[in-house]
């Protein structure tokens, strides 16, 4: 029942817009507006927009926020500078991903942390319960709506609406107490869909401001189908999926955001033996050669029928029509342009590995 769901800053205009909403992490979200194909053609060619103020937000201040956090996460939060974002992972002991996140650095001993939707509630309290430091957790989720811009023309945008020079603005660059509309925001030049693109946080309550300016301005909506589509052909992982509690970073190919020899973390043992020696799984993209869409936990086997693996995401790219996916495999079975088997409906589909990412801008 949508009653009983969680509902984002803009669930009445969904409801007003005709909007397909469905049931996503426990939120009532649109899975699309027009068509997945036409959502995704606007952002690989003009300009779209995703409303995702279901992500959750967790700040953590104090005197000594930033050795709690070098402990809690992954990444090297010394690095971080107040215009310098930072994609980081919350692990378990044993170097699985309990969720990947990323952090902003608001001041001196104010952080913001960035969370999946569906997480939230375990992230604040696997924080919470790490002892030890002078640090303050809370979560502030409600506090806050989030679009994001993304595509060739989402920089032109933007400006429009900004004041300051976002021309050079790059890669996980931010800009704090930036003005739009009468609204104060975080402008962070980030998103999930291998374009150019920002991500932009502001006070719930205008939210649907902020969305309808820049449907004005010619940004199409956006729903979750094409968010997955888009993130997919650009090999970005998705939680749940491609990363889990089971699933390193190592083996998901985001060992860039571990740093071993910063000191003491969560999972820390696991992850430098992972890095200095590979780990026994690697995370492959594929194409499929035949016909057949490989989805989500299907199986994966070699040339004599044994099980090596098994698809973590899979999708038709509406880029390239091809049927690709990201597959879990032993170490020893993955090479670039070996042949496999994919079993989809009961059926043994040939599939090649191929490299990722799918789509690079």
């Amino acid at each position: 029942m949508m009653s009983e769901l969680k509902k984002t800053p803009l669930y009445d205009y969904y409801e007003e817009s005709g909007a397909k909403v469905i049931d996503f992490s426990g939120w009532a979200l649109p899975v699309q507006f027009s068509s997945i194909k036409e959502e995704h053609r606007a952002v690989r060619e003009a300009i779209g927009m995703f409303e995702v103020s279901h992500m959750g937000e967790i700040r953590v201040t104090g005197r000594e926020s930033v050795g709690f956090l070098n402990y809690a996460l992954t990444n090297d939060v010394t690095k971080l500078t107040e215009e310098r974002a930072q994609y980081t992972m919350l692990c378990n002991e044993r170097g699985g991903v309990i969720d990947d996140l990323v952090i902003y650095k608001l001041d001196e001993d104010d952080y913001l942390l960035v969370v999946n939707a569906g997480n939230t509630h375990i992230d604040f309290e696997t924080l919470k319960a790490i002892g030890g430091f002078d640090a303050t957790v809370e979560n502030v989720s409600e506090k806050y709506g989030q679009l994001a811009v993304q595509g060739p023309g989402a920089r032109d945008l933007v400006q429009k609406h900004v004041r300051e020079d976002i021309s050079e603005m790059k890669m996980f660059r931010f800009k704090k107490d930036i003005d739009i509309d009468g609204s104060k925001v975080i402008l962070s030049q980030t998103g999930y869909t291998g374009e150019d693109g920002f991500e932009i946080y502001c006070a719930a309550e205008d939210t649907l401001k902020l969305w309808k300016l820049f449907l004005n301005g010619g940004a199409e909506p956006c729903g979750l189908g094409s968010r997955d589509t888009l993130r997919l052909e650009a090999g970005l992982p998705l939680h749940g999926q491609d990363l889990t509690e089971d699933i390193t970073p190592v083996e998901a190919n985001m060992g860039f955001a571990v740093k071993p020899d910063k000191g003491e973390f969560v999972g820390r043992d696991v992850l430098k033996e992972q890095k200095e020696n590979g780990a026994p799984r690697k995370l492959g993209g594929f194409e499929i050669l035949e016909r057949g869409i490989a989805r989500t936990d299907y199986e994966v086997k070699d040339s004599g029928g044994n099980r090596v693996g098994y698809v973590t995401s899979g999708t038709q790219s509406p880029l390239t029509k091809k049927s690709i996916g990201l597959a879990l495999v032993d170490k020893e079975f993955y090479e670039l342009d070996k042949e496999f088997n994919i079993i989809v409906r009961n059926k043994e589909v040939k599939a090649k590995f191929v490299k990722t990412p799918f789509h690079k801008n």
